[in-house]
């Protein structure tokens, strides 16, 4: 099925589109890197593969782009079955992690050198460059060369060669992983302008789940080759089904705390009952609090503050509770200013209805509905 059409902005003639990935499997010898994904990404999404390092995104994105031949399983794109398709043939395009700029052409040259190669007219070219170029804001930059760029254009003019090939889907590798903090944010700010104009399916890669909580209308959360959840970015964060979601999604991370299911509900030692048991007395339950749903309180778990950290707009308190056999720590994230130091004790309480039950053995949610 064809999308729709790109708004006007977009180089004419281009079409967005669905893909879909069945039962992809990929090993590499003995060692097996993608178990078995199923996972469909709609026309004109902003798809987000996220997952620690070596999970298999960058993987699955070069099976997808056609630079790497699965071991089994079905790519289509638009319905169409590219599984055993040239990269040059499938209606992609990818950036680069490291640009991927030939030094010794001008940014202009660079943009064009994949239609120049498919000896499309100079004028057509020329257009086609200087559309993107409006795009991205690099008219003034199109006669320098690589080297007189910084990374953000040179990140820029990756993305307007990727653009002036007219895909159906763009593939992006990691792409802000080389650039300072500044400039990634200012960065995913471009891209998911660019990705809203354009409106063209995106499939992107990282392992940064900042980028993926903020840029993404759909996030693939994978580890050790296994799709782990499929969701907009609050049903992830709000609703994660498992251990593994709970925790990688979320900066801070979610505090865990072991506990053991009794008549009344799942207690806390020096916090009484702090959430209703979804399981039978005797049952052990990880219950799943995020930072900003511990609060401090006259009541509740006695703690004694480790570490203080002032963004400026919160503040983010790491403390060891008193009474747990681990010496556990946890983190707290602070809305008010407040004086708070290190060495200081404190006591902790759950905001009601805010926690998340897994089961420790499964790793899956106990209230998946």
């Amino acid at each position: 099925m064809k999308g729709t059409a790109i708004q006007s902005n977009l180089p004419a003639g281009c079409e967005v589109a669905q893909v879909e990935i069945r039962d992809l499997h990929k090993s590499y010898g003995d060692a097996v890197v993608i178990k078995g994904i199923d996972v469909e990404f709609e026309d004109g999404s902003f798809v987000i593969l996220v997952g620690p390092s070596g999970c298999g995104k960058s993987t699955l994105l070069r099976i997808i782009a056609g630079l790497e031949e699965q071991s089994s399983g079905v790519v289509l794109i638009d319905g169409e079955d590219v599984t055993h398709q040239l990269p040059k043939d499938r209606d992609i395009a990818m950036v680069f992690q490291n640009y991927g700029l030939y030094p010794h052409m001008t940014a202009a040259q660079n943009m064009g050198f994949a239609l120049k190669l498919k000896r499309v007219d100079r004028a057509e070219i020329d257009r086609s460059v200087r559309r993107a170029a409006r795009i991205l804001n690099l008219e003034a930059l199109l006669d320098r060369y690589p080297r007189q760029l910084s990374g953000g254009q040179r990140q820029r003019v990756a993305m307007g060669r990727a653009i002036v090939r007219n895909p159906t889907v763009f593939l992006f590798d990691e792409p802000l992983s080389n650039l300072d903090a500044k400039l990634r944010v200012q960065m995913r700010a471009e891209i998911r302008k660019l990705h809203q104009q354009l409106n063209v399916t995106t499939v992107y890669v990282t392992h940064d789940q900042i980028e993926a909580m903020t840029m993404a209308d759909m996030i693939v959360a994978m580890r050790d080759g296994m799709v782990m959840q499929v969701g907009t970015p609050l049903e992830l964060y709000d609703r994660p089904r498992n251990l593994f979601v709970a925790g990688f999604i979320g900066s801070p991370a979610m505090n865990f705390f072991e506990t053991v299911a009794d008549e009344d509900g799942l207690r806390l030692p020096g916090a009484g009952i702090v959430a209703a048991s979804p399981v039978a007395p005797g049952r052990r339950v990880t219950l799943g609090v995020r930072p900003e749903d511990l609060v401090l309180a006259d009541e509740g778990l006695g703690a004694t503050v480790g570490l203080v950290e002032h963004t400026g707009s919160e503040i983010l308190v790491g403390a060891r509770l008193d009474e747990a056999e681990s010496a556990q720590e946890v983190t707290l994230m602070l809305r008010d200013r407040i004086d708070i130091r290190v060495g200081q004790p404190v006591r902790i309480a759950l905001k009601p209805g805010r926690s998340h039950l897994f089961d420790p053995e499964t790793e899956a949610r106990l209230d998946p509905d």
